[in-house]
């Protein structure tokens, strides 16, 4: 079933993490971050909204590197549940991708980012608050033929220090498969 990520109050911070990366160090948001700005993704191995999106995302990430515009990747799924979300199947997946893909193991991180979903993205200024929080396009399961590529431009806005666009549209995904406690 596809869930939609809930409005989140623009101007809040972004919660600090330290994650075992796919190179297999570990990477914590402020050596990570993006001079300009940051997109933290919630994303996975195996959902198709994922896949779907992934080379519209590795595109974007690309582009904004060079107006100092940082992409990351977390991967908050059971993995005991979800096999192919485990950790050698990320790495086997980001082996060729422009920006580090994380292991929220304990699922931590995506509770404290308030994360629901697989794609997530969270869009960060330069002092890490919270300016976008919505979807990669209007493009969920396919490319829409001309569709705006509202992150992308949102964080191009953010990161020449002018605010995104206030209409920002959920994203929609799988839900985060959560482990049973």
């Amino acid at each position: 079933m596809a869930v939609e990520s809930p409005a989140t109050p623009l101007g809040s911070p972004a919660p600090a993490f330290k994650l075992l990366g796919t190179d297999g160090r570990m990477h914590d948001l402020a050596e990570l971050r993006g001079e300009k700005g940051t997109v933290v993704a919630f994303i996975c191995n195996h959902c198709p909204y994922v896949k779907a999106v992934l080379p519209r995302m590795v595109r974007d990430a690309v582009e904004l590197a060079p107006m100092g515009v940082r992409f990351i990747a977390i991967n908050p799924n059971d993995a005991d549940a979800y096999p192919e979300d485990r950790f050698e199947h990320m790495v086997e997946v980001a082996r060729d991708w422009p920006f580090p893909y994380l292991h929220d193991e304990s699922q931590a991180v995506a509770r404290a980012y308030g994360a629901v979903c697989t794609p997530d993205f969270f869009g960060y200024g330069s002092q890490m608050e919270l300016r976008y929080r919505g979807r990669l396009d209007s493009g969920r399961k396919a490319l829409v033929a001309e569709a705006p590529r509202e992150l992308f431009d949102a964080m191009r806005r953010i990161a020449a220090g002018e605010l995104p666009l206030p209409q920002q549209h959920p994203s929609m995904g799988c839900s985060i498969k959560w482990k049973i406690e």
